[in-house]
């Protein structure tokens, strides 16, 4: 396992293939093992795939403190800087695609293109169905989140609930991006979402009508689409970020 120190935190990471970097950011409570069917068929296209794992996630150990979005977007561009080593085109999934907007705000050197994909950036965006449905998990947590922290956490499965825990936390707090926000993005992007997905179609295509340079795109499918869909997402991302 390759590990780099970026701002207090040992943050793991993978790189797969050789060529333009893609920085591919993964959804809350998850790793970048999320992105198994997006990895290969990018590589393959050409492109120097990087994976890193946020704070808590993953094969990265949590660390004192909250999570919050601001944090994890400048632990991003400290990966950008100090890994990378140049601008790169990102990719984000849910609580990824959340920090990537964020870095693409405060760090537009740093994004080359942007891909979002299913996640809303303030509580007007979010389906109120979804919400309902997820507003146990508190006291009750997916078993396979469980499963998928004890699998790869070097802090052992018995810290989940101290983790999931600032997870809820996070998502119970407005991240508070709106329209006028994220119009500040000057990066080619592009929102991607399922039509049954925890975000509005009228107001992700709000936003990218509010947005300088950017497209939307719906496809059959849940929050979940990269896994359910993976032949849709894999073209869509090669087609955009290859584009110059």
């Amino acid at each position: 396992m390759t590990y780099t120190d970026l701002n207090g935190v040992r943050t793991h990471w993978d790189r797969v293939g050789d060529g333009e970097p893609v920085v591919l950011l993964h959804g809350g409570g998850v790793g970048a093992d999320s992105w198994f069917a997006q990895t290969p068929a990018l590589a393959d296209a050409g492109f120097a795939v990087y994976l890193p794992e946020r704070r808590g996630h993953g094969a990265t150990p949590d660390v004192l403190g909250p999570f919050t979005y601001p944090l994890m977007a400048r632990d991003t561009a400290a990966f950008l800087d100090e890994v990378v080593g140049s601008s790169a085109h990102i990719v984000g999934w849910s609580d990824g695609a959340l920090v990537g907007a964020l870095l693409a705000i405060e760090r537009p050197d740093l994004v080359r293109r942007l891909v979002l994909i299913g996640q809303y950036y303030d509580r007007t965006g979010r389906d109120p169905d979804v919400h309902d449905e997820m507003s146990n998990w508190r006291d009750n947590p997916p078993q396979y989140l469980r499963d998928m922290y004890a699998a790869l956490s070097p802090d052992g499965a018995e810290h989940f609930p101290v983790v999931f825990g600032k997870i809820l936390d996070l998502w119970d707090r407005d991240p508070g991006l709106p329209h006028e926000q994220m119009a500040r993005i000057t990066a080619p992007t592009l929102i991607v979402q399922g039509d049954r997905d925890a975000v509005r179609i009228d107001y992700s295509a709000a936003l990218a009508d509010a947005m300088p340079d950017a497209r939307l795109a719906v496809l059959p499918g849940t929050h979940a689409l990269p896994v359910e869909s993976p032949e849709l997402v894999n073209t869509l991302l090669a087609q955009f970020l290859a584009v110059s």
